[in-house]
């Protein structure tokens, strides 16, 4: 019998190992993010539950009364049961959690299942009762081995890291070197990866261009971009820059050493892990880019509709351009006149200093993708495309690199995915756009995570844009949910709150009181399958 439950311990530390690699993985191995995941009410679930609690009193039982034995061998051979029929329902299903495939994971995730059979070897030494006892507390622990076993290691891949980094610089400076390719950084808390799509598309009508792929814009993501991908032949390369850390963006650009840098927006989206926001507008906020390009005899462009790309443009020394949608209150370098917002695209006509003026169309989402478009426009005349060429390139922009599509539902249904990323301010133009639609309007999303001290209040807002905006707010995390059904209340009594996490619940919740012409917005990490079910 205790081979059995051996066996059945077996086939769920498995499962729990692999859940908590992939989540290590999922906040980029970074301390912060992770802790930060157990804030939310997710995350403490994940050790506030029954079968916790009851493991944590089996343990502590058969530490004072080696007689409970056989008690706890029953009531924990059941558990690992059905803790093994539930790990192996989610193999069958597919829905087990598991990290991605890298030689990071595949290294931690050995030495991690090898410590597992090793203590299992050993185990078979002791008595029952103490075997049982030890199998107890491993279980229990776990999710602390393996944050030991990802710390431990750490310094190595950091080192491993440094000499990616030390490459992708030698082998930027060589192709520098032999064909002066020029170099455009991106940055900010929201828009960068629309605006270095934009951007792509455009000079890629003129140059040969090579830019970061989605989800490459961490220092070590950027790095093995250079070393796998930049060529010779490339004229321009783009590169999205992401951070978590003070320093992480100066790194980032003392390796591309920028022609051009793009501050395309700031706000408190991660204020939690930069500890206060003078650290995030360290990184985010540019203020390390610009350093960097004040030093490489670079320029800057800032968004003039964000507050905090103002000061940064007012404090840099070294050149200098602004781009925003309206002219009348700030003295921009290029701006937008008679914008234009439908439901399948925006236009606008784009006027610069230089009196260069264009009508631009994209087959994009929503009136913020005109800063966006703004930001790409600035830039590719900076690297000298006329207005007429740039226009022209702006027709084979594609929706789905504005980071939102809309799909028809088999019941006509407007399905709007925004479901690539979130932040306050992506919430905000979403629910903007979503107001273009007649009928009823539902939002889809979970609450905002990595806030800090303001989560409540900017929640709060949310709730107030969604009550102007819906007729039906469904939120699938309750973190925040009574924060954003205030806001909702103190402006509509008739848009209706509630809170589901299930996808199959949500779907028939919207198919059953939604119609032909009503529109749904998928924001943010709202459940996978449910994408899968519209």
């Amino acid at each position: 019998m205790f081979i059995l439950i051996t066996i059945f311990w077996l086939i769920w530390e498995i499962k729990y190992v692999l859940f908590w690699l992939y989540l290590w993985q999922l906040k980029d191995y970074h301390v912060a993010r992770f802790v930060d995941h157990f804030r939310t009410f997710k995350g403490k679930k994940v050790f506030l539950n029954i079968e916790q609690s009851v493991k944590i009193f089996l343990l502590l039982l058969l530490l004072l009364n080696t007689d409970a034995f056989s008690v706890v061998f029953a009531v924990l051979l059941f558990i690992y049961i059905v803790e093994s029929a539930i790990a192996i329902r989610s193999v069958i299903k597919k829905s087990l959690k598991v990290p991605q495939k890298t030689a990071k994971i595949l290294f931690l995730g050995a030495i991690t299942f090898v410590s597992v059979l090793g203590f299992l070897l050993i185990n078979t030494k002791f008595s029952e009762t103490k075997s049982l006892l030890l199998l107890l507390l491993a279980d229990i622990i776990l999710p602390i081995f393996v944050a030991i076993v990802v710390l431990l290691f750490q310094p190595i891949f950091v080192l491993l890291r440094n000499n990616v980094l030390a490459k992708a610089r030698v082998k930027l400076n060589s192709i520098r070197a032999i064909n002066n390719i020029k170099v455009v950084a991106i940055t900010g808390s929201y828009g960068k990866t629309s605006t270095k799509e934009f951007l792509t598309t455009i000079l890629s009508t003129k140059y040969r261009v090579l830019s970061t792929k989605d989800h490459q814009n961490s220092e070590i993501g950027i790095a093995k971009c250079i070393l796998d991908n930049l060529k010779p032949s490339h004229q321009i390369f783009i590169a999205e820059v992401g951070a978590y850390d003070k320093g992480k963006v100066k790194q980032v650009c003392n390796i591309l050493k920028p022609n051009l840098g793009i501050v395309t927006g700031v706000n408190e989206q991660h204020l939690a892990l930069f500890g206060s926001m003078g650290n995030l507008l360290s990184a985010e906020g540019g203020v390390e880019m610009a350093e960097i390009l004040a030093r490489e005899a670079g320029k800057l462009f800032v968004n003039g509709n964000n507050k905090y790309c103002l000061d940064l443009y007012k404090d840099f020394s070294g050149e200098k351009k602004i781009y925003c949608e309206d002219n009348s209150k700030i003295d921009a370098d290029t701006w937008a006149d008679s914008p234009s917002v439908t439901q399948s695209s925006i236009s606008f006509i784009g006027l610069n200093k230089s009196g260069q003026m264009a009508h631009f169309q994209a087959s994009v989402l929503g009136k913020q993708n005109i800063q966006n478009l703004l930001g790409a426009i600035s830039v590719a005349h900076e690297l000298s495309m006329s207005f007429g060429e740039i226009s022209d390139a702006c027709n084979r922009i594609e929706q789905k690199q504005a980071g939102m599509a809309v799909k028809i539902e088999k019941n006509g249904i407007n399905i709007i995915d925004s479901s690539y990323s979130s932040n306050p301010d992506g919430v905000y133009a979403d629910l903007e756009y979503l107001s273009l639609y007649g009928g009823k309007k539902v939002i889809v999303m979970p609450c905002l995570i990595e806030l800090g001290k303001i989560s409540k209040e900017i929640h709060s807002k949310i709730g107030k844009q969604i009550g102007k905006t819906c007729d039906l707010a469904i939120i699938t995390s309750k973190d925040n949910f009574e924060d954003i059904n205030v806001g909702i209340k103190e402006v509509s009594q008739k848009t209706k709150c509630v809170f589901c996490d299930n996808a199959q619940d949500i779907y028939s919740l919207i198919t059953l009181s939604c119609k032909q012409g009503d529109a749904v917005l998928l924001e943010g990490r709202v459940p996978a399958k449910l994408n899968e079910l519209f």
